[in-house]
């Protein structure tokens, strides 16, 4: 239970540097496009309030030290590092509807430079994933070996299972989308035709299966039958050939784009799919997981590799651009969406109308986040008291 606990550990610690790198360029979306527009930022701090300390430039021109109870007010912006190490945060000058008549501040505005302001920490997400998979193709990231351009190269290769039929003995036996296969029957096998080749030579024989599963060592047993669906002999997956692939710097920038937008595509579909079977099937048709489930997938990844950690990254910082644009009260699809409002309107909501709506969404929120976070640990609570039992000698 020891080693549990520093893996956990170790998958706290992954996730809160990729949440607060994140965070802190989401943040930073909404200070840069601010300020190019002439807004005043009061604060830009990395991680989250109370202020440990922070700086700024004083009339004068020269770095001053502002200390965490300072409630001086400066014409500049107090660069800030807090007590809570996670993300980031900036405050804008009027961003809830106060200092409208302040040249300076955001309520001053033309609506089309709010909505800007307010998205661009959305579009900073979707720029860091293309940043980070222009990087993953330089170094290697995981992907299908088949029809690569020239100039790529391929380390690592695996086979991986990628579909599974249903009732087949592979979906019996348990064996799951994503298992990568190390051997059958102690044989290690180059790519997918050679595993196919003697999977078809010993139809009639059980086989012992090594699979890896997101960093776990899985062993199952299974044997071949006929299937329905095909007329043949097998165990019913579909495989492909996997691996590391980098490519030169020109194609990991095309392929970084290609990547980012797939899987923003992919994001966007799949939160429509949710949202659609809730409605209409009044069911939940994807497992949602909060932050201790997402830890709990980052130590997997963890394990699985840097290459991995990177693909992941990547993929979460999609996941919460689509969710942070969403019209939802309190999240910045909700702002654009009063921003819309007000400008069909020709006028703005009622300051208190807006701020209780933004208020009720974002307890609406809280109480999500802590039901999903709830069952998270309800399903690792046998690990994680074992695993402190083991840490105090009970």
């Amino acid at each position: 239970m020891l080693i549990y606990i520093k893996v956990m550990l170790t998958a706290i610690i992954v996730f809160v540097i990729i949440l607060s790198v994140i965070v802190f360029i989401h943040e930073l979306g909404h200070f840069m496009v601010a300020r190019y527009f002439g807004v005043k930022c009061d604060e830009f701090g990395f991680g989250l309030p109370p202020r440990f300390i922070g700086i700024v430039k004083n009339n004068e021109g020269k770095w001053e030290v502002v200390k965490a109870n300072s409630k001086k007010e400066y014409q500049r912006t107090i660069l800030s590092l807090n007590w809570i190490p996670v993300g980031g945060f900036v405050a804008i000058k009027g961003e809830n509807g106060e200092d409208k008549e302040a040249t300076d501040s955001f309520g001053s505005r033309p609506i089309w430079q709010r909505i800007s302001m307010v998205s661009a920490g959305v579009i900073m997400n979707i720029v860091l994933a293309f940043a980070i998979l222009t990087f993953g193709f330089l170094v290697g990231l995981p992907s299908v070996t088949e029809d690569l351009p020239a100039g790529a190269e391929i380390s690592d290769p695996q086979i991986q299972v990628f579909t599974v039929l249903d009732d087949s003995p592979a979906g019996l036996a348990g064996i799951e989308p994503g298992d990568t296969i190390q051997e059958i029957n102690g044989t290690v096998f180059s790519d997918t035709e050679d595993l196919q080749n003697y999977i078809k030579d010993h139809q009639e024989d059980e086989m012992e299966i090594a699979l890896s599963r997101q960093g776990d060592e899985v062993n199952l047993t299974v044997t071949p039958a006929l299937l329905e669906e095909t007329g043949e002999t097998g165990i019913g997956v579909g495989l492909a050939d996997i691996g590391l692939v980098s490519y030169p710097v020109h194609w990991a920038v095309i392929r970084g784009a290609e990547s980012t937008v797939y899987l923003t595509k992919a994001v966007v579909l799949a939160f429509y799919d949710l949202f659609k079977n809730m409605i209409v099937k009044q069911e939940v048709a994807v497992d949602l997981s909060g932050p201790v489930g997402i830890a709990v997938l980052t130590g997997k990844f963890a394990r699985m590799g840097f290459a991995y950690v990177l693909q992941f990254a990547a993929l979460l910082t999609i996941n919460l651009a689509v969710i942070n644009f969403l019209p939802f009260p309190a999240l910045d699809g909700g702002r654009v969406l009063f921003l819309t409002i007000e400008k069909i309107r020709r006028k703005p909501i009622p300051q208190k109308i807006e701020a209780a709506i933004h208020n009720t969404g974002f307890l609406l929120l809280l109480v999500i986040l802590a039901l999903v976070t709830f069952r998270d640990i309800a399903r690792a609570s046998d690990k994680i008291i074992g695993g402190i039992k083991s840490l105090i000698g009970m």
